[in-house]
C-alpha cells in the first residue's frame, strides 16, 4: 500500500507526558496553537479527516493540514498526516465514494480533486480553466457535485466564456445601487457567488457546470460567511439552497429563502420559504432524502430573532417545528443517520451544548455539559463525534461513545502544559428590572495577591462571550497571569431566551449599562481578590460602542479605556454602515424615521464628560463600523487633553486576523492596562 501517512513531531507530542506548569500564556501562545476545525468521517465510519490550522514560522498567516484519525476504540490519537502539503487542499472532506475531496490550485488554477486516504496520487474532477472556486458539496453518493464560485451575473456557465471583459478606465467603480461595500470588500458591480451543478461519472465532472442561480440577483450562498453550509444536494440531482435576494433591499432586509433547483439547470429555482418574510438558511437533506430541516426565523429584518428548528416534508411540502416553543437559536443541525433525530447546537447560559432532538415528538435530550461544542457529526449506534473547547483550551476533537464523553484528540497538549493555570466561575445576580442575569470571571489559578481587572464587554450586542475559546478576544490571553477577566451577559446577549435578547431593542445604553454597574458591584462584593481601584474596561463593536457611552455616562469608575471598533456617532453611523437592517431594528427605523432613539444613546452627546484615558483602536477595511467612528473618538479626547492612543491597522477589517497584528493588539492593549492600572497611578493620571 502507498502511505503518505508519515508519522510526524506532532505524534510524539501527543503521547508526551505533561510538562509542569511555569508561565502565563501569551499573545505569541495564542497565535501559535493549533485550530482545530469540524472532523468528517469516511462512508464505513472507520477514519476521521480532521482540518488543523498551523501558524506559519514568522506568525503572520496559517496553513491548514488534514489529521487521519481512527475510529476504532483502541485508537486514540491521531497520529498521522495525510501527506498532500505540496497541494495546498482546501476545504478537504470525504465523499460518499470514500475518497478524499478537495480544491486545490496546484495545476496553476483552482480544480477540484479527489484521493484515496492511503494514496499521494489526487486524481483531478474537474478540469476547467475557469478562475477561482470558493467550495464544493457533493450529493451523497458523490454522483452530483455543485460549485461554489463568484463570477458575474451574465455567465452562462463555470468557466464564463460568454462574457467578455470590458476594458475600465481607471480603476474606478461605478454603482447604481446602495449596497457598495460590505464587511471589508468593496462590490463589483454585476458579480455574485453562484452555483454551478456537475453530473460525476466515475470520479470525472462533466460539462463546463450549469448555472442553477444565475435566475436569481443575490449571492448563493449569501455572503460574507455564507458557505456550503448554506446547500445540500440529493442523489436524485436536486439542491437545495439559501439565498438573500439582490437589488436595491439587500442591506435592509433580512429575508433569506430556500430555494430547489435541479443541478443541471434544466428549470428554474422554486422558492420553498416564500410564505415567511424573515430569515431561512442552513438546509441539511435527511439520509433518505426525504426530509429538508433548516433554522427559521420569524420576524422580518431582525437578525437576531429565535432560529427555529423546522423541517418539511419534500414529498408533500408539509413544514413543522420541531420541538416548538423551545425558547433556545439553533446554531447548527446535523442528522442522526438513521434519520429518526437531529443533533443541534444552541447558546444556553455561557455553554454550547449538543442535544438530540427526535424528529417525531420533539422530545430533546442535553448530551454535553460544559464548554462550547461544534461540527457535529453523528454516527451509526447513536455516537457522536464533535469538538469542543471552552475557556481554558482551544478546540479538540471529542466521541460520545454509549453516553460517556473521550477526548480524542491532544494537538495543543505539549504548549498547554507549559501555562499556568486559571480557574474561572459563573456568577448570577440581580441585574436592571430585577432580571436575573449572569457573568463570569476569570483568574490566573496561581495567584494570590490583588488582581486589576480588565472588564470586557462584548459585543453583538445580542451576543456573549460565554465559555468558549476565542482567537480574538481570548480571556486566558487577556489575564495574562496578571488581571482577572470578568465579563457581563447585559440585557440583549444570547443564551437566556428570546425576551432577554429583545430586551435591548431601542435600549441601548439603558438596561445594558444598569447590568454592567451591577454585575461589577456583584463581581467585586464576591471575591476580595478582585482590586476595585484598578480596573480597565475594554470592547469593540458594541462593546466599543459601550465604552464611547461609558465614557460619558459612568465617566469616574474605570482607570483606563479600550475602544476597539466601537460606535461614536449613531447619526453618522448610520448613513455609512452596510448592513442597513441592523440599525434599523435596533433603533426602530431608519435614522429619519427614529432620530429621537438614534440621539438617545447617541455616545457624541456626552463627550464634554469624557476623562477617563482610552487607547482607540481601528481598521481601516471595517465597513460595518467605519474607521472615522474611532477617528472620532480619538479627536473628542485629544480636543480635551484625555491621554489617548490610536491603534491602526490599515489591513485589517473588524476583527484582527493576521497573526503578527494579534500580537501587536495583545502587546498595545497589555501596555495601556499596565500604565493606567499600576498601583500607584489610579485615575489620578500617570
Amino acid at each position: 500500500m502507498k502511505t503518505t501517512l508519515a508519522l510526524t513531531a506532532l505524534a510524539t507530542v501527543l503521547a508526551a507526558p505533561a510538562l509542569a506548569a511555569a508561565r502565563p500564556m501569551t499573545a505569541e501562545d495564542l497565535v501559535k496553537l493549533h485550530r482545530v476545525g469540524g472532523p468528517s468521517v469516511s462512508p464505513d465510519g472507520r477514519i476521521a479527516l480532521i482540518p488543523v490550522s498551523v501558524a506559519k514560522d514568522d506568525l503572520s498567516g496559517r496553513s491548514t493540514h488534514y489529521a487521519l484519525h481512527g475510529l476504532a476504540s483502541d485508537v486514540t490519537v491521531p497520529a498521522l498526516w495525510l501527506s498532500l502539503d505540496d497541494w495546498s487542499p482546501r476545504g478537504a472532506r470525504f465523499g460518499g465514494d470514500g475518497m478524499i475531496w478537495f480544491v486545490s490550485s496546484k495545476s496553476g488554477s483552482d480544480q477540484v480533486y479527489r484521493v484515496a486516504w492511503d494514496s499521494t496520487e489526487p486524481m483531478a474532477v474537474t478540469d476547467l480553466a475557469a478562475g477561482a472556486i470558493d467550495d464544493f458539496v457533493l450529493s451523497g453518493d458523490a454522483s452530483k457535485m455543485v460549485v461554489l464560485a463568484t463570477r458575474d451575473l451574465g455567465c452562462e456557465d463555470l468557466v464564463c466564456a460568454n462574457v467578455e471583459a470590458v476594458e475600465a478606465i481607471g480603476n474606478a467603480k461605478a454603482y447604481d445601487e446602495i449596497f457598495v461595500r460590505h464587511w471589508d470588500t468593496w462590490l463589483t458591480p454585476g458579480e455574485k457567488a453562484q452555483l454551478y451543478g456537475f453530473q460525476v461519472v466515475d470520479g470525472q465532472a462533466l460539462g463546463t457546470g450549469a448555472p442553477i442561480s444565475a435566475a436569481l440577483t443575490g449571492n448563493t450562498p449569501y455572503k460574507p460567511f455564507g458557505g456550503s453550509e448554506q446547500v445540500s444536494v440529493s442523489n436524485e440531482g436536486i439542491v437545495y439552497f439559501a439565498q438573500r435576494a439582490g437589488g436595491p433591499e439587500e442591506p435592509t432586509t433580512t429575508n433569506l429563502d430556500i430555494y430547489a433547483a435541479p443541478v443541471d439547470a434544466s428549470t428554474a429555482p422554486v422558492n420553498l420559504t416564500e410564505a415567511n418574510g424573515a430569515y431561512d438558511a442552513q438546509p441539511v437533506l435527511s439520509p433518505d432524502g426525504r426530509h429538508l430541516a433548516y433554522v427559521a426565523m420569524e420576524r422580518p429584518d431582525y437578525e437576531s430573532d429565535r432560529l427555529r428548528l423546522m423541517v418539511r416534508d419534500l414529498a408533500s411540502g408539509d413544514t413543522r417545528e420541531v420541538s416548538p416553543g423551545w425558547d433556545v437559536s439553533i446554531g447548527s443541525i446535523a442528522w442522526a443517520p438513521e434519520g429518526d433525530s437531529l443533533y443541534v447546537t444552541v447558546g444556553e447560559v455561557m455553554e454550547r451544548p449538543i442535544y438530540r432532538v427526535d424528529l417525531a415528538s420533539g422530545a430533546r435530550e442535553r448530551l454535553t455539559g460544559e464548554g462550547s461544542a461544534g461540527g457535529v457529526t453523528p454516527l451509526a449506534g447513536g455516537d457522536v463525534l464533535f469538538t469542543m473547547n471552552d475557556l481554558a483550551a482551544p478546540n479538540e476533537v471529542y466521541l460520545l461513545d454509549d453516553g460517556e464523553i473521550e477526548q480524542r484528540t491532544h494537538f495543543n497538549r505539549e504548549l498547554l502544559a507549559e501555562f499556568d493555570p486559571v480557574s474561572w466561575e459563573k456568577f448570577s445576580f440581580e441585574g436592571a428590572g430585577g432580571d436575573t442575569v449572569w457573568g463570569f470571571s476569570l483568574k490566573p489559578g496561581n495567584v494570590e495577591e490583588e488582581l486589576p481587572i480588565a472588564f470586557v464587554v462584548h459585543g453583538g450586542p445580542q451576543g456573549s462571550f460565554g465559555n468558549s475559546w476565542s482567537t480574538r478576544w481570548n480571556p486566558r490571553a487577556l489575564s495574562a497571569g496578571r488581571y482577572a477577566v470578568v465579563s457581563i451577559d447585559f440585557h440583549g446577549s444570547t443564551g437566556y431566551g428570546q425576551d432577554f435578547v429583545d430586551s435591548i431593542n431601542q435600549d441601548w445604553g439603558g438596561k445594558p449599562l444598569e447590568d454592567l454597574q451591577l454585575g461589577l458591584s456583584h463581581a467585586l462584593e464576591q471575591d476580595a481578590q478582585l482590586a476595585g481601584d484598578r480596573i480597565c474596561a475594554l470592547g469593540a463593536s458594541y462593546g466599543g460602542y459601550m465604552m464611547n457611552w461609558i465614557a460619558g455616562n459612568w465617566s469616574d469608575r474605570f482607570d483606563c479605556l479600550i475602544n476597539h471598533n466601537g460606535l461614536l456617532d449613531m447619526r453618522s453611523f448610520y448613513y455609512a454602515t452596510e448592513e442597513l437592517w441592523f440599525p434599523r431594528w435596533d433603533m426602530g427605523g431608519s435614522y429619519a424615521e427614529a432620530a429621537e432613539t438614534y440621539e438617545r444613546w447617541n455616545p457624541v452627546n456626552y463627550v464634554e464628560n469624557w476623562q477617563t484615558p482610552m487607547l482607540v483602536v481601528l481598521g481601516l477595511k471595517d465597513f460595518r463600523v467605519p474607521y472615522t467612528q474611532g477617528l472620532g473618538a480619538f479627536t473628542a479626547l485629544q480636543e480635551r487633553g484625555i491621554p489617548s492612543r490610536l491603534l491602526v491597522f490599515p489591513e485589517e477589517n473588524h476583527w484582527v486576523l493576521n497573526g503578527e497584528n494579534s500580537i501587536r493588539w495583545h502587546h498595545e492593549v497589555h501596555d495601556w492596562m499596565d500604565r493606567w492600572t499600576a498601583p500607584e497611578t489610579g485615575q489620578a493620571g500617570e
